[in-house]
């Protein structure tokens, strides 16, 4: 709701002092006195119960008549929202290499898998309007959850995700082209990759490279994602009596070919060493791949001024009717 001229709704405060002046000026009296002497004890009486209900009278017509002054009106406002939305598959690394706990969350050491997680999950929450695909790779790439706007769902497939589930190695080539396999069918302007990997390419028939430039020839656009510290990371293994162990992995990463391959399509390589670069890195992705919103506000208002006029005029009626017969003052 709205008034269309909400400036004469400042006349409603004239009324309040409008009704302070007639109480100290009191009605005219009935019968007119030479001298007041006579009528002296009548005079403090300052208002009988009919001159108050016909002042409070007047003062309610003329509060709705400076209502409907002001034009009040109803509105009915729609607001459509047109997005040009980013569709994007985020590939992430499931070999056994991704078990090292070089990562924190919550001042808790975690497995690097533990921390992308959370921070993917975080990433998919800022991206309501964009389709998103989850892909997993180790030895070989599958499928987790195809191109949805459901992410709530998507989210759920995220925390699914497990170390182990095929065979080991690293085969990011296989996963960058099944990848831009499943971005080859969307009819989206921006397509994009995010592959994140701890290793280097050792498995699949494919090389990251040839993967690579048929993306660039499907229109998708690769950011890499190198996670691990450098030179050495704390793993897990088990000893000969079963015994969890600490113990430290190299770290190998080949950024020079993550490089490249994000440089061939017009992305990106980023290294995190950390949680907190790390979701520096999804942080900068997110803003550079922006979508395109447009809003539409629709808004239809109707009158509602006869509502106030009509019974204030109705009021204002009363009062002067009533003034006229019944409550009418003896000249």
């Amino acid at each position: 709701m709205r008034f269309l001229h909400p400036e004469f709704l400042y006349l409603l405060a004239l009324l309040p002092l409008l009704a302070l002046w007639r109480g100290r000026k009191g009605p005219d009296a009935a019968v007119r006195y030479s001298s007041v002497e006579a009528v002296k004890a009548i005079g403090g009486v300052r208002r009988s119960k009919s001159g108050r209900l016909m002042a409070a009278l007047r003062l309610l017509g003329l509060a709705a008549l400076v209502v409907a002054l002001a034009r009040p009106q109803l509105g009915n406002e729609r607001t459509e929202v047109q997005t040009s939305g980013v569709d994007i598959v985020l590939a992430l690394d499931v070999s056994s290499s991704m078990e090292a706990m070089d990562f924190e969350l919550e001042g808790q050491r975690v497995n690097r898998l533990a921390a992308v997680k959370d921070v993917v999950a975080k990433f998919i929450q800022e991206r309501p309007d964009d389709r998103i695909g989850l892909l997993a790779f180790a030895g070989r790439p599958y499928l987790v959850s195809p191109m949805t706007l459901d992410h709530d769902w998507l989210a759920q497939r995220l925390g699914d995700v497990q170390l182990g589930g095929v065979e080991d190695g690293t085969a990011i080539g296989a996963a960058t082209a099944s990848a831009a396999n499943r971005l080859r069918e969307q009819e989206a302007k921006s397509k994009i990759l995010i592959l994140l990997t701890d290793g280097m390419n050792n498995a699949g028939k494919v090389s990251p490279e040839v993967a690579a430039e048929a993306a660039k020839t499907l229109g998708v656009k690769i950011y890499t994602v190198g996670a691990g510290t450098r030179g050495e990371a704390p793993y897990p293994t088990t000893d000969v009596f079963g015994r969890k162990r600490m113990g430290m992995m190299k770290v190998d990463i080949d950024e020079e070919t993550l490089t490249r391959v994000a440089e061939m399509t017009g992305g990106k390589y980023f290294r995190a060493t950390d949680t907190r670069s790390l979701e520096a890195i999804y942080g900068e992705i997110n803003r550079l791949e922006k979508t395109e919103r447009k809003v539409k506000q629709y808004a239809q208002y109707d009158e509602l001024f006869a509502w106030a006029l009509l019974p204030g005029l109705l009021v204002v009626a009363v009062e002067l009717g009533l003034g006229a017969t019944l409550l009418r003052r003896v000249p």
